[in-house]
């Protein structure tokens, strides 16, 4: 037996006796493309953690002596219309499309994984019903539904991820009754039940636990997804309120003055640019790192 295939025999004995977070975790680490978003993304979490801070200036101060005034030593991204630091509302805003991400797939989760994991473990006719009102939803585009939800709802960054946590539940009812289907009838499932489990035991015990890496994978990217969200419904009016910063609402201020002052529609577009790039590379490393063929 050659060295190489020794080493190979040992590289594999330790890899199946390492565990599966650990090895995720490693394989994760080794796609740059996932560790570059990853640092994007924490970079832009403590900014808007330690926001008062890391920028000198109140985000919603206004100075008529500073209106539109280029970037500068004093003012690194320069001032909008209406005199406030740029860079002081781009930090600012971070907190408001970084809290709408997390917040809105974690209200599409709360409802769309219990949802889809009843329907895909009883079927009959809930999972009949369940999956009509999934149709329904998905028939009607996402940020059209979430621009709806949001104008019935009332223009505030509350109500907005509300209406993007509804809007990306489908999705969510979708994925699981389909990896629930699919997990369901393996063999681990036939053995805990014919020990005598319980309906609710098997669903949460054996079947959840297994599907969880794809779910992991698309609330990744959907984060991503509502942060976009978030930027449109602010740009419409419809999120977070002036004067608080957003980086929708800035877009929107920006709109006016593209001609005469850039720098104030440059600075958030690249942060929303960053951040759902970041999440979506994070999004790829994880379907990759936590896929069992993988090796």
């Amino acid at each position: 037996m050659t060295d190489a295939t020794i080493g190979a025999i040992k590289l594999t004995a330790s890899d199946e006796q390492e565990s599966p977070a650990r090895r995720a975790l490693r394989r994760l680490f080794k796609r740059k493309g996932a560790v570059v978003g990853l640092a994007v993304i924490a970079t832009f979490a403590l900014l808007a953690l330690l926001a008062p801070l890391v920028v000198p200036y109140d985000p919603i101060a206004t100075s008529w002596s500073l209106v539109r005034k280029p970037p500068s030593a004093l003012h690194w991204f320069g001032t909008d219309e209406l005199g406030r630091d740029i860079l002081a509302r781009v930090v600012y805003g971070a907190r408001a499309s970084l809290l709408a991400g997390a917040i809105s797939v974690g209200i599409a989760l709360s409802i769309g994984v219990p949802l889809g994991l009843l329907s895909g473990y009883r079927g009959g006719f809930i999972d009949a019903l369940i999956s009509r009102i999934t149709d329904a939803m998905l028939a009607c585009p996402f940020l059209i539904l979430a621009i709806a939800l949001a104008a019935f709802l009332g223009p505030s960054l509350g109500n907005a991820m509300i209406a993007i946590g509804i809007s990306a539940t489908p999705i969510f009812v979708r994925l699981t009754r389909g990896q629930v289907m699919s997990v369901k009838v393996e063999d681990y499932v036939e053995a805990a039940r014919a020990m005598g489990n319980p309906r609710w035991r098997i669903a949460l015990f054996h079947i959840l636990p297994n599907i969880m890496p794809a779910l992991l994978v698309q609330a990744t990217l959907s984060i991503a997804a509502a942060i976009i969200a978030e930027a449109a419904l602010s740009f419409l009016g419809l999120g977070q309120q002036p004067p608080a910063p957003s980086w929708g609402s800035m877009l929107n201020a920006a709109q006016r003055f593209l001609t005469n002052a850039p720098w104030m529609a440059v600075w958030p577009g690249l942060a929303i640019f960053l951040v759902v790039l970041s999440f979506n590379l994070v999004g790829d490393g994880l379907r990759d790192a936590l896929d069992p063929r993988e090796r």
